[in-house]
């Protein structure tokens, strides 16, 4: 009967007796220091104990044990697969930078991202903002309620995003890897300063009237508004009343005699920011703001008339808000992005996201920067804001970028992504600028078509934000993309129908498009067929758009 006696025994037996006689565990080759073998007293009692019994006793104490062994090995694995998958879901970048003691900022992205494929079925804008707003907020709620505990009570400062459910902290690298363990965080990405690719500020040649020697119909309008044949549209009486556009740049001089009077903040006597601005920048300015005149500038392309001749936007009729997320150098943070698109999905008075509401959203923003791989950006942290900003029926413009002129160029985030139209530059003569991306994207992948549109951005005249100047010579996709911006909200005037419609409202711009082609191929985009890799289906033509059926 005892040469039947359980294999754990056993086993205990010879652990039992190696305690005993370290050197008898040192002969077996047993690495183990002697003064781990200090504490045999409660392990003998327990074999005492055991062995005592009778055999039926022993096998259901010593079955119950092996049971409870194996648990706890299960326990220790899993343990050590979730310390295993940690790592696997912090950014390499910030990996490197909390190795030696320090930290750095970090974006906690949760796995579960709101289901926004209801609002599709909405009927209007309104609704699909509000639906898409309320999705977001409750989903971020739940899932980053445990988090935000946590870290409160640690009194760890953090930041809140529900468009991307998310929260920013600046964590140690022990902090990223105890965050890392949540079953409910699918990634950690880093939060990169980043210097968007868009010109730079030059004071050497303002000028308050028309004398630029920028190339100007009569009456002022500028040769860049007249290419894409917006005073036609406006000839049929359309200007873009009853539309907001927004800017998500370096900022906007709100007073600027070219756009005080298209500032949904200012009511002819007065102004009120609450609801039309917002600064993500570590500035948090209360009133608007440009400090680097980038945004300024794209804006005024967008609405600017000063009633004085300078008819420099396409739609100068629409209102405009703004957010601004770059500083005066032009630097931003996907956090600063995120926090922008975050406010222009449901916009609140200054300092008060607690009172936000979807009622005051846009109904198009113009993008002007981007977010390079290079510089630090992940593909993907931005992808889930773009998707939702869509969702709730805004319409999206995006600078494919200046990075041309080689095949799949256009490379960086948010001009690759699907949910809002890529753009292009060209010039007075309708050539692509050499700067201008090209595509496909293939950075990611998809071999997408990009950019879908072009617009002019070559020698381009406008508002700059140092007193009540203007400037000509800016170049860049930067300055296209905001006549797509401007000619939606006159084709969303002209067609209440197609608003808060994204796909049918893309659909309406690429077919009405002037063809253009390339001797420029690239991958499976032969430049002389439409669409193509350079010109995508084509120059913007609002006039066409708004005529087609």
């Amino acid at each position: 009967m005892e040469s039947r006696r359980l294999g754990l025994v056993l086993r205990f037996r010879t652990v039992q007796e190696g305690l005993h006689d370290p050197d008898n565990l040192k002969t077996k080759g047993s690495s183990m220091k002697l003064t781990e073998f200090a504490r045999p007293s409660h392990t003998t009692a327990f074999w005492n104990w055991l062995t005592g019994l009778p055999h039926p006793e022993r096998r259901f104490v010593g079955t119950a044990f092996l049971f409870l062994a194996i648990g706890a090995i299960a326990l220790s694995f899993s343990a050590f697969a979730s310390d295993t998958a940690a790592p696997a879901k912090i950014a390499p970048s910030l990996a490197s930078e909390t190795a030696f003691g320090g930290s750095s900022e970090a974006l906690i992205v949760f796995s579960e991202q709101a289901d926004l494929s209801a609002a599709d079925n909405l009927p209007t804008k309104l609704e699909k903002g509000r639906y898409v707003y309320n999705a977001l907020r409750a989903v971020a709620e739940r899932t980053q309620a445990p988090m935000r505990k946590m870290l409160q009570d640690r009194g760890i400062p953090y930041q809140s995003f529900f468009g991307v459910n998310m929260i920013k902290v600046n964590a140690s690298r022990d902090l990223l890897y105890e965050l890392a363990g949540h079953s409910e965080v699918q990634r950690i990405d880093a939060n990169p300063k980043v210097r968007s690719s868009i010109p730079s500020p030059n004071l050497t040649s303002p000028s308050t009237n028309g004398s630029q020697t920028t190339s100007q119909l009569k009456g002022g309008v500028e040769w860049n508004v007249a290419q894409v044949h917006a005073p036609q549209v406006w000839a049929l009486g359309f200007h873009g009343e009853g539309m907001v556009i927004a800017n998500a740049d370096t900022g906007v001089q709100w007073d600027h005699i070219a756009l005080k009077s298209h500032y949904r903040g200012w009511n002819g006597t007065s102004v009120n920011h609450n609801y039309n601005w917002h600064d993500a920048t570590s500035d948090h300015s209360p009133t608007p703001i440009d400090p680097q005149f980038h945004g300024t500038f794209t804006m005024s392309e967008m609405v600017g008339d000063d009633g004085l001749g300078n008819q420099v936007g396409v739609a100068p009729g629409a209102k405009w808000i703004a957010c601004r997320n770059m500083d005066r150098h032009g630097v931003g943070s996907p956090a600063q992005y995120i926090e922008c698109f975050d406010f222009l999905l449901a916009p609140y008075p200054v300092g008060h996201p607690e009172l936000a509401n979807p009622a005051f959203a846009p109904d198009v923003i113009n993008n002007s920067w981007d977010c390079p791989v290079s510089e630090g950006c992940s593909l993907t942290t931005l992808q889930a804001i773009e998707n939702a900003v869509t969702a709730a029926g805004i319409f999206q413009s995006m600078a494919a970028g200046n990075y041309g002129p080689n095949c799949s160029t256009v490379n960086t985030t948010p001009a690759i992504y699907p949910s809002g139209v890529g753009v292009g530059a060209t010039d007075s003569y309708n050539s692509i600028a050499r700067f201008s991306s090209r595509g496909p994207v293939t950075v990611d992948s998809s071999h997408r078509l990009k950019p879908e549109l072009v617009a002019p951005g070559y020698n381009i005249r406008a508002a700059i934000a140092y007193l009540n100047m203007y400037q000509g010579y800016w170049q860049g996709t930067s300055m296209a993309s905001p006549h797509v911006a401007a000619g939606v909200a006159l084709l969303w005037q002209a067609k209440p129908s197609l608003s808060g419609k994204i796909a049918a409202t893309t659909t309406q711009l690429t077919k009405t498009a002037l063809p253009l082609t390339s001797t420029q191929s690239c991958s499976s985009f032969s430049g002389s067929s439409i669409p193509n890799a350079v010109f995508g289906y084509g120059l913007l033509d609002i006039l066409k758009a708004v005529q087609a059926q």
